[in-house]
């Protein structure tokens, strides 16, 4: 049985006004990690201020370990709903100590049994010396795993998690993710995350919900989701893609390409997505095209440190194209395009 249910959930900021979530039906199981990912606008932080209790829906049914949230007639106040909250700027109370911010969400305890909780949920993000100082004299690593043990000490049913790594350095974000993973992990969280960074969506979540104009256009494991998208915005969300029509005929389709090898199966007239990574250049010296392969022009290249990537004009189409960095290929330079891997089929297709 699924732990935090949403079924139908709407929300209209102004009456006859646009959906900020329309009709959104989502599932989470009891220890496992989702984000929540998609464009700004599209109603990612919504849905999660829907879950916590900070707006109310128009429409439909938010369910908590079996207990209605909110509902045709029923709605538990944020207080009540034992799910905790990071947001983005961490909301730390800057005249309290570490210690402070964390047992201040444990009230009902004793002073001595919250401040033993208290340095022990610290201890475990790594943060047992640092009990005594004040926020401002922390890194903005150590201020977000404060944020988070405050929010974990409770013993939340589900903690909700907005942009949390979005104000860290780059090389930063990635240690911290990695090491807050493994502590919720091992506390068995069941968390809701909400990014517009893919990279780290895959990353950090077991699954991925993408959104897109108040409504979920795809939910599935981050491998399912990248190798196997159902549209073409969730493709080009997602990593990137070429959009290609072709002709299916089963295991493959006819493209401008030639024949590629399809996943699944393809029936009549298809819109294929194939990612940059399942095309390789290689340079080409020859005069002419040597059995039939198919050649390419280099438009542009962007290096980006593990790969780089190009644009190329091939079959009277621009196909973008990811490749090793140290390949010696500029624009204005020929080379041969090979297909070495397979194209999915899109929902998109015509009929």
């Amino acid at each position: 049985m699924s732990l935090l249910t949403l079924d139908a959930l709407s929300l209209r900021y102004t009456p006859g006004g646009t959906a900020a979530v329309d009709g959104l039906s989502l599932s989470v199981e009891p220890g496992e990690v989702v984000a929540l990912l998609g464009p700004s606008g599209c109603g990612k932080t919504t849905t999660l201020r829907l879950v916590a209790g900070f707006e109310r829906p128009g429409a439909g049914t938010l369910t908590l370990d079996g207990r209605v949230l909110a509902g045709p007639g029923a709605f538990v106040p944020p207080e009540q709903r034992s799910v905790g909250m990071v947001f983005q700027d961490y909301a730390l109370f800057p005249h309290l100590s570490v210690l402070e911010n964390v047992t201040f969400g444990l009230s009902k305890l004793s002073r001595r049994e919250a401040e033993d909780k208290a340095r022990a949920m610290l201890t475990m993000f790594g943060l047992g010396e640092f009990a005594s100082r004040m926020p401002h004299a922390l890194s903005g690593g150590q201020q977000q795993r404060v944020a988070l043990s405050r929010a974990l000490a409770p013993g939340p049913r589900v903690l909700l998690l907005d942009e949390p790594f979005s104000s860290l350095d780059s090389g930063l974000r990635a240690s911290t993710r990695i090491e807050v993973r493994r502590v919720l992990k091992s506390l068995g969280a069941t968390v809701v995350l909400v990014t517009h960074d893919q990279g780290e969506a895959m990353a950090f979540a077991d699954r991925l919900a993408v959104m897109r104009a108040g409504k979920v256009e795809q939910v599935g494991t981050p491998e399912s989701v990248y190798s196997a998208p159902r549209t073409a915005f969730v493709a080009y969300f997602l990593g990137g893609t070429n959009l290609l029509p072709g002709m299916g005929f089963g295991g493959g389709a006819r493209t401008v390409l030639g024949n590629l090898p399809v996943m699944g199966q393809a029936k009549g007239k298809v819109l294929l997505s194939l990612r940059p990574e399942a095309l390789r250049l290689v340079p080409d010296k020859d005069a002419v095209a040597v059995g039939g392969a198919l050649r390419a022009e280099v438009l542009s290249r962007e290096f980006q440190g593990p790969s780089a990537e190009y644009t190329v004009a091939c079959g009277g189409m621009e196909l973008v194209v990811r490749g090793a960095p140290e390949s010696p290929l500029r624009p204005g330079d020929r080379a041969r395009l090979e297909i070495v891997g397979k194209a999915g089929v899109l929902e998109d297709s015509p009929d």
